[in-house]
């Protein structure tokens, strides 16, 4: 039999080019997003966000979904003009240049990083409760490792595990609403307008907009739904539509939720600040609902630390990829897995800090990263459409340019009223990141490395 002496077809598979691969349709984005913003953590700060509205938690939960909307818009806009993965930190980069694109960047880690770590050490808090004969690092460690063996395998069971997920969220969303009707109609007169007006505790509205800057955290998934970009089957449509679908779908959740929440249970005085959430279960539905929830919050925590972990794994490999941080390192793909394997290690190895830390010096410092990226995504649009591309006729004033800064203003406003800790710890963040960029860049005498937009 003669030779066959054509040449070797190439390997075009995604492993083999070093690529990303493209799997995730819309619903699969929503539901990242929705993971990511777990419908339940309206109960992670929920007596702390209360005790300081004097009882406005939904009209708090308002204020934030208004202002989230316009920067939401933003993000789905520009992710139709840069369908990669870095989120913000491309957005920004190509719009103002590599410098400012890699502060932005830096800025989103502080909050990526602690994203992650926040689920485990609440995940330890919980389950150290229920079995107090295990310390809460075992659970800590155990839950690490978990969620780095799923992201490693790949982003396809992070998708299938994000179902599941949710669909235990709805059982219990179901659940509880049922429990507090019940509850409710049998309490005698109830004032459908008191978690909206409170209970007079606290007035004015400087108080609503603190807890409004602590609740944003609420919704970061849809600037981690603009971080799968490169693994979205039609990323210039299925990535804005998701993170729409997604920023209003949770907001909604996070306002029914503390609505009936504040109103099966209308008192501001929890045993435990940090814990007030077991209070509203107790009077709902006593101690089953209380175990129901303990459960649920859990598993909802692990996907959120699942998710979480995957979107700043893939910030920190476009980061990489761009030679900015250790390209050997971050901008690595697992041959087998086709994922960022040593990015997902370096997230693993960082969150093994909540070990040590306490939950509300790490609640209160998530916050800055991300206001600090979504100003500087509102002020992208601006650039871009309405500067570069002088789309500046008719409504085109409204959507590139009176839209965004609203967004902005909206932002700014919020960031003004974090706590001084957060900004004392935000501020010395980006001063570390633009010391080593000045080290990068040889004293700017240099140019900052640029992301390689091809795949």
């Amino acid at each position: 039999m003669a030779a066959d002496l054509s040449p070797p077809v190439p390997d075009t598979s995604a492993e083999a080019q070093g690529r990303l691969r493209r799997v995730l349709g819309v619903p699969s984005l929503v539901l990242f997003g929705l993971v990511y913003m777990v419908p339940l953590t309206v109960f992670t700060t929920y007596g702390i966000v209360t005790q300081m509205t004097g009882g406005r938690l939904s009209l708090t939960y308002l204020v934030t979904l208004a202002a989230m909307v316009f920067t939401a818009r933003s993000y789905a806009r520009m992710s139709t003009v840069y369908p990669l993965a870095g989120s913000a930190y491309t957005y920004t980069q190509k719009t103002f240049g590599a410098p400012v694109g890699f502060l932005a960047g830096w800025s989103l880690l502080l909050d990526y990083l602690f994203l992650p770590m926040l689920n485990y050490l609440v995940i330890g808090i919980y389950l150290s409760a229920a079995i107090p004969a295990v310390p809460p690092w075992i659970w800590i460690l155990t839950s690490i490792a978990l969620v780095t063996a799923l992201n490693i395998v790949g982003i396809v069971s992070v998708a299938r595990a994000n179902a599941l997920v949710i669909g235990l969220q709805a059982l219990f969303i179901a659940v509880f609403v049922t429990l507090s009707v019940v509850t409710i109609s049998g309490s005698g007169t109830v004032d459908l307008l008191a978690p909206l007006t409170g209970d007079g505790s606290v007035a004015g509205a400087g108080p609503v907009l603190s807890g409004a800057a602590i609740l944003c955290l609420s919704f970061l998934g849809f600037d981690a739904i603009s971080t799968l970009s490169e693994e979205s089957k039609d990323p210039t449509h299925s990535v804005p539509r998701a993170i729409m679908i997604s920023t209003v779908i949770s907001g909604l959740i996070f306002f029914a939720l503390s609505y009936v929440s504040q109103l099966v249970f209308p008192s501001n005085k929890f045993a435990d600040i940090e814990s007030g959430s077991l209070d509203v279960m107790t009077a709902a539905g006593g101690q089953f609902l209380n175990t129901f929830f303990t459960a649920t919050y859990v598993v909802a925590a692990i996907g959120c630390a699942l998710t979480s972990q995957a979107s700043v794994a893939r910030i920190l490999f476009a980061m990489g990829r761009d030679g900015v941080l250790s390209r050997r390192v971050l901008g690595h793909l697992s041959q087998r897995f086709s994922t960022p394997t040593f990015a997902i290690l370096v997230v693993s190895v960082f969150s093994l800090i909540a070990i040590w830390i306490n939950l509300e010096a790490l609640a209160s410092i998530i916050s800055f990263g991300a206001l600090v990226a979504f100003s500087a995504v509102n002020l992208t649009v601006v650039k871009h459409y309405f500067i570069d591309q002088a789309q500046r006729s008719g409504v085109e004033i409204l959507t590139n340019f009176a839209l965004p800064l609203i967004g902005l203003a909206l932002t700014a406003w919020l960031w003004t009223n974090l706590s001084e800790l957060t900004m004392v710890v935000g501020l010395t963040w980006l001063t570390i990141g633009f010391a080593w960029l000045a080290i990068e860049a040889r004293g700017f005498r240099r140019p900052t490395p640029v992301l390689d937009l091809n795949e």
